[in-house]
């Protein structure tokens, strides 16, 4: 789907009258959100440039994924990036052995900050709290990319 499609969808129920009344901006940019950019070319095109494709824009600029796993956490959820597929047989092996391992060094690293901040203090600060999520963050989505691959029988 494209992202003005998107939008559109996303709009039908609450209305757009609603939803531009609660982000307090006019209804017609709302309707200029659910049509195609004029970059696009279409003849029917006249749409503006969305949040969506503005966040798409924000974070291909910074590559700077906490953006998105923001917007994941926000919708009650978390990102997890796609998992690559080695090449051959011996990439598949070698793999599995690497990233074994890298979960079980990131989870230490995780267990040896909670411990650290817990143990310099008595009890998990702010700054430590957002560190420790970033952490976890991190070893989630790796779990994820792992168990994805095993489903798929990356590792036979």
């Amino acid at each position: 789907m494209r992202s003005y499609e998107v939008i559109r969808a996303a709009v039908d129920e609450p209305g757009v009258k609603a939803v531009a009344a609660a982000l307090k901006i006019s209804p017609g940019l709302v309707y200029k959100w659910c049509e195609p950019p004029a970059d696009e070319g279409l003849a029917e095109s006249s749409g503006s440039r969305n949040p969506l494709d503005r966040t798409r824009d924000l974070y291909m600029l910074t590559k700077d994924i906490r953006l998105v796993r923001w917007l994941c956490n926000e919708a009650g959820g978390f990102f997890v990036a796609n998992p690559v597929v080695p090449e051959s047989r011996k990439d598949f092996e070698r793999t599995v052995v690497m990233e074994t391992r890298d979960v079980m060094r990131d989870f230490s690293i995780l267990l040896g900050e909670i411990t650290a901040a817990v143990e310099n203090d008595p009890g998990i600060d702010s700054k430590e709290a957002i560190q420790i999520r970033q952490r976890w963050e991190d070893l989630k989505g790796q779990l994820e990319r792992f168990v994805i691959r095993a489903e798929r029988g990356h590792y036979r």
